[in-house]
This record gives structure tokens, C-alpha cells and sequence, in this order.
């Protein structure tokens, strides 16, 4: 009898902490369950278009004060190929695990080259993410367009955005002063660059975070949220326009720490 009563208590006690499990991952946001990463000491970051490596002069000092070691790409923005090798060559300097970030269009280039050994998890901001082989640009148009698309303008090839949609549409929740001084150092892109489409979606693999800029006119939203949900991502929603990196940059680098496994 005694034997029966400590099976029956054993048994209360394993189905009641399976009970606690089921319930706190209900809590938990999309993909965090599977978001077990090392401990990373290296954060390389990668820019989008109209913009240059100095868009991550706010996140830097704050992964820097963490004991991180940071590293901006200077994404070339001629064609994807040419993209992704600058990352990767850079990843290639790293001596450990490595968290890649992307911004904006540079989600492509985390995408492709998030396979490579060293990067132990992926963090998205406002940012691209397409599948293997998927047309981002069809996939984008099955969303409504977003208000900064129309500002772009080009110089034969060469590619950038307005400065009246810049400040409006890109960085619409900077001081102004700060925003014209970012259009002034917006580093141009090639036509050529678009056309790029990933081989390989390393966030099929990896571990991954996404940041949602909820006032984004560069990005849509929904478009955003589509794709963070797709690949499993924990995601948080930040209240900022398409520079949330810059906006909000303690609450990005936050989800970059996460990812690095010191959240």
C-alpha cells in the first residue's frame, strides 16, 4: 500500500510539472522555446539601402559596454553576390560564435549568409527575410506599398532616396537635424542589387530574432510580422519608424544580447 500511495504521489508530482511546462510556453513569444543559442561574444552588423555602416553607431557602444565585440559591415550595395562576400569575409574574422544582424535590405544578406559556421543566431530589424530562392519583390507587392517606395529615385543605375522622403518616410521619428545629417551620408545602390535572390535561407537553421518597426513606412508592418512569424522568430514589436536602430537603439541592442544568450 505504502508502495502504491508514493507511485500514485510521484506520478501527481511528474504530471503537474508537465502541466507548468505546457502553460509557461503559452507565455513565451513565437519560436522562443526553440531559441537556445551559445554564448556569443562577437556581433557582426550589416546596413540596408540609404544608409552606410555609421547607422549602428548607437547599438555599437551599448554591445560594446556588454563586453561584445561589434563589427559594421560596409555593405558595397552593388549586387547581392558582392554583398554577402563582404559579410562574409567579415564573419570569417570572428573567433567564435558570432550573432549577424541585418537592417532593412541587408535581412537578404543575413539570410544567405547566416549558414556560415560561425554565426550562432540571426537578428532581424525591420528587415528583409525571404525564403530560398523567393522573389521578395512579389512578395512584397501582395502587401500594400509602403510610403517611402515612391521616394526613391534614380541616376541612370544608381539609386537612393529623396531627402523630402528620407526624413519623412525613413527616419519620420528622429530629430530633424539628426535625420538630414544620416540623408547626407546615405551611401547610393545599384539598380543591379535588387534583382539578387537568396539560395539559401539560413533561418531555416538558425536560431532567430526579429524586431517589428510598428510606424515603419519603408517596410510594411504586416509584411514584417508575416515574415517573422514564418521563420519561428522571437519577436517584439517596437513603436518606431524604419530606424528603430537608431530611434530606440537600447531596446535593439537588448534583442541582440538575447541573441548573443546573455538576455
Amino acid at each position: 500500500m505504502d508502495n502504491d500511495l508514493r507511485s500514485m504521489q510521484m506520478n501527481r508530482r511528474a504530471f503537474v510539472g508537465l502541466a507548468a511546462v505546457a502553460a509557461a510556453s503559452t507565455l513565451l513569444p513565437s519560436g522562443a522555446i526553440a531559441q537556445s543559442v551559445p554564448k556569443a561574444k562577437n556581433v557582426v552588423l550589416v546596413h540596408g539601402l540609404f544608409a552606410d555602416g555609421s547607422c549602428w553607431s548607437e547599438v555599437i557602444p551599448l554591445l560594446q559596454a556588454k563586453g561584445l565585440n561589434a563589427t559594421a559591415v560596409q555593405n558595397p550595395l552593388t549586387t547581392l553576390p558582392e554583398a554577402v562576400a563582404a559579410a562574409e569575409r567579415v564573419l570569417a574574422r570572428q573567433d567564435g560564435p558570432t550573432v549577424l544582424v541585418g537592417h532593412s535590405f541587408s535581412g537578404m544578406i543575413v539570410t544567405e549568409a547566416g549558414v556560415h559556421r560561425n554565426v550562432s543566431a540571426l537578428v532581424y530589424v525591420a528587415a528583409r527575410a525571404p525564403d530560398a530562392g523567393e522573389d521578395y519583390t512579389a512578395l512584397a507587392k501582395t502587401y500594400p506599398t509602403p510610403p517611402a517606395t515612391a521616394g526613391i529615385v534614380f541616376d541612370g543605375d544608381e539609386g537612393r532616396l529623396g531627402e523630402a522622403a528620407f526624413l519623412r518616410d525613413f527616419a519620420g521619428d528622429l530629430p530633424e537635424a539628426k535625420a538630414k545629417v544620416l540623408y547626407a551620408v546615405q551611401q547610393p545602390f545599384q539598380k543591379a542589387l535588387l534583382a539578387g535572390k537568396t539560395t539559401q535561407a539560413a533561418w531555416r537553421s538558425k536560431p532567430s530574432w526579429y524586431a517589428v518597426s510598428t510606424e515603419d513606412r519603408t517596410i510594411n508592418p504586416d509584411l514584417e510580422r508575416f515574415m517573422a512569424k514564418r521563420m519561428g522568430a522571437t519577436t517584439i514589436e517596437v513603436k518606431a519608424s524604419h530606424l528603430s536602430l537608431i530611434s530606440q537603439p537600447e531596446t535593439i541592442a537588448n534583442l541582440i544580447l538575447k541573441a548573443a544568450g546573455q538576455g
